[in-house]
C-alpha cells in the first residue's frame, strides 16, 4: 500500500487533480449502480473513495507548504 501512495505523490498537482475528477465521475456511477441493486460494487466504493481521500490530503498538505 505504500508504494502505491508514493506513486500517487509523484505525480503532479494538475494530474491529481484531473484523477479526482475521474474517481468522482466513477463514483456516481457506481452508486447509480449500487441504487440498482448490484451489489459487487460496495467494495470497489470503498477503494474508490479511500483513494479519493488520500488525493484530497496530499493536495492539501501541498496547499499549505507541508508536502512536496
Amino acid at each position: 500500500m505504500r508504494h502505491k501512495l508514493d506513486k500517487v505523490r509523484e505525480n503532479s498537482s494538475e494530474e491529481l487533480i484531473k484523477r479526482l475528477a475521474e474517481i468522482r465521475e466513477s463514483l456516481f456511477r457506481l452508486n447509480f449502480k449500487k441504487a440498482l441493486g448490484d451489489v459487487d460494487t460496495v467494495g470497489q466504493i470503498r477503494r474508490e473513495r479511500k483513494e479519493f481521500a488520500q488525493i484530497k490530503t496530499i493536495l492539501r498538505g501541498r496547499a499549505l507548504g507541508v508536502e512536496k
